[in-house]
């Protein structure tokens, strides 16, 4: 919750994130605030070279943290460690910036239940101390499921920071390239992040079809058609005299291998449309592009995008066209 949803105007909460995960992994009950500005810098000036982020307008000074990033990337990248002034500027901005909201959520000043860790202490010497909440999931089997999900977060959040790129996303959304089972950039067609890493979370990490937990590095992961691909030919127009598209990000769901090769070729049950209108209704609580795309597929075939359980009511309604 704290990764997928939220208004993104900077990726510092994915190099935070993933610094706390590699931090807790490690069983560590605290960490010098010094030591965990390492790899949070390092993470982020390693994606500045890839993507852009996204500038507002009182952050331009010459000690506003991006502006010392941008500056020390290139030594950064060279030493293989961040230089004293970008270390300073990181141990300087967590505390009172991402460390500060890491915890919120989008609606009315909400909070994810648990708190991952406190800082205490004063000035360098501060503290970290990782709760047993933060432990627990990054020493669980699910941890490679949240790596996999912040990495995909973070690819596309800063696509959609890139000029021109990023407004196309924003005005149409992502498509799937179902040969690598890839989301890609409409303009670009160039791969943004995997599909599985991309939603699993909004379907809490469960399998649509059995609804247990899938466990990478252990389960085989399949790309499933919740309605079949085949239906296609069977499907009637809807409103516009075109059939929904069935190969689009709405359809697809992980699910494990053997559940998928079970399914076959029928229909969903009324257990899976629910879910998957479940797990389409959590990504419209997330920003774009994700929610656009699944905005213009509502749009698309006369359906609302803002009443709600209107996700349900399409699914109902694309199985009442077979």
């Amino acid at each position: 919750m704290a990764v997928l949803l939220g208004k993104n105007t900077r990726t510092y909460k994915f190099a935070l994130g993933t610094a706390l995960l590699d931090a807790a992994a490690e069983g560590r009950s605290e960490i010098l605030l010094r030591d965990l500005a390492v790899p949070y810098a390092m993470g982020l000036v390693r994606h500045l070279g890839q993507a852009p982020q996204m500038r507002l307008r009182a952050e331009r000074g010459e000690s506003d943290f991006l502006s010392v990033a941008e500056r020390e990337a290139e030594e950064s990248l060279r030493l293989g460690s961040p230089t004293e002034e970008l270390l300073a500027a990181a141990i300087k901005s967590m505390p009172e910036m991402v460390m500060q909201k890491f915890h919120n959520l989008p609606s009315g000043g909400a909070e994810v239940p648990h708190r991952f860790y406190e800082v205490t202490g004063r000035s360098s010497e501060r503290v970290v101390r990782l709760s047993k909440e933060l432990r627990d999931i990054a020493q669980s089997e699910q941890a490679a499921t949240l790596r996999g999900e912040l990495s995909a977060r973070w690819s596309i959040v800063e696509t959609s920071f890139a000029i021109g790129i990023g407004q196309s996303l924003i005005d149409e959304g992502v498509a799937v390239d179902l040969t690598t089972l890839q989301i890609t950039d409409r303009q670009r067609r160039r791969s943004v992040a995997g599909v599985t890493d991309a939603v699993i979370g909004f379907q809490r990490g469960l399998c649509l079809i059995c609804a247990e937990p899938i466990t990478p590095g252990i389960d085989d992961i399949a790309i499933d058609h919740v309605f079949p691909y085949s239906f296609m030919r069977l499907l009637r127009p809807g409103g516009k005299g075109t059939a929904p598209d069935l190969d689009a990000i709405w359809n697809l769901a992980p699910t494990h291998a053997q559940c998928n090769g079970q399914k076959s070729n029928r229909p969903p049950t009324r257990e899976e449309m629910t879910r998957l209108a479940q797990r389409n209704e959590a990504i419209m609580q997330s920003p774009v592009p994700l929610k656009k795309t699944l905005e213009l597929t509502l749009k698309h075939n006369k359906h609302s995008s803002t009443r709600s359980g209107e996700w349900l009511r399409f699914i109902q309604h694309v199985h009442a066209l077979l």
